[in-house]
């Protein structure tokens, strides 16, 4: 049956449609990849009002502007959770989702739900505030590399007053910026319980330096960002 589903976070959404052609369709210029007959689309959240378009499941902080009855949405941690054990064969293991403005985790142990957490505090804004640090500072990511320096931060705010200060003393943006993300690696590792191996889910897949930064604490495996569209397809 074919099935579009959305994750629509605050900056990104991920589509995942099912018997779909390679061309991509109505989300063609979109279109990040086609796999076992479905298109896989990454697109900001501000360009989905430029279709008028029914989704048959969903999740996501911007979902809320496209459920059609109360069954087409699912919770972003079920999701993850459901996603997570379609993808990976580890019946031992902590997934962590970390996004524009939350982070959240979900454990197994031999196969089964044990634990999650999901912080919407501390690490509010955590991705779109390194897209903005990038934009102002006129940094590309392939710029940043990991730092053995790391800002001690519990949140955006106070990693921004640190970044200014730096390269106000001199520090170039991108060493700034690089220290930033090896923080929030190093509580993204504490926030999950200082887990040996995390399974990684989102965006922050596609930056080396948070990756390698995060795999100063534990092993890591990238997940991808469609984690959570997975877990919503029936």
């Amino acid at each position: 049956m074919k099935q579009l589903v959305l994750d629509a976070g605050t900056t990104w959404s991920k589509i995942i449609e099912t018997e779909a052609s390679e061309t991509g369709g109505q989300f063609d210029r979109y279109l990040k990849k086609h796999h076992n007959n479905c298109n896989y689309y990454i697109l900001p959240s501000s360009a989905l009002k430029e279709y008028d378009i029914k989704f048959d499941a969903m999740t996501g902080h911007m979902s809320e502007k496209f459920i059609n009855t109360k069954d087409s949405y699912v919770n972003e941690i079920i999701a993850l959770a459901k996603g997570a054990q379609k993808i990976i064969k580890d019946t031992n293991a902590v997934i962590l989702d970390l996004g524009s403005r939350d982070a959240k985790w979900a454990r197994f142990k031999n196969g089964k739900f044990s634990d999650l957490d999901w912080n919407t505090s501390c690490a509010s804004s955590t991705g779109a505030t390194i897209e903005m640090l990038l934009k102002f500072y006129d940094v590309q990511p392939e710029e940043l590399s990991f730092t053995k320096e790391k800002y001690n931060i519990t949140c955006g705010i106070f990693g921004l007053e640190k970044i200014m200060d730096d390269i106000a003393n001199g520090e170039t943006a991108p060493k700034a910026i690089s220290k930033f993300i090896h923080g929030i690696a190093f509580n993204s590792w504490n926030f999950t319980q200082k887990s040996e191996k995390i399974y990684l889910s989102g965006g922050f897949c596609e930056n080396k330096c948070f990756v390698e930064a995060l795999s100063q604490y534990c092993e890591v495996a990238l997940l991808g960002r469609f984690v959570l569209c997975e877990g919503i397809l029936s």
